[in-house]
């Protein structure tokens, strides 16, 4: 009696297991490039700045 009971217990949780399927897409995969990027230079505060120590080379 226990091994009929263990098979129909494994038929029925083997039953149960999820099925995963990897497919590929119809349609080309496309990727949106349009990156806007931003990029701002201070020069004008690097050279105060270096005006300033040449100024005062004191300073450290």
């Amino acid at each position: 009696m226990r091994p009929i009971f263990f098979s129909c217990l494994l038929l029925l949780v083997a039953a149960c297991t999820p099925t995963v399927q990897v497919v590929a897409p119809k349609e080309p995969i496309t990727i949106n490039l349009n990156v806007k990027i931003e990029h701002e230079v201070r020069v004008k505060v690097d050279k105060e700045l270096d005006a300033l120590f040449d100024e005062d080379s004191d300073l450290f």
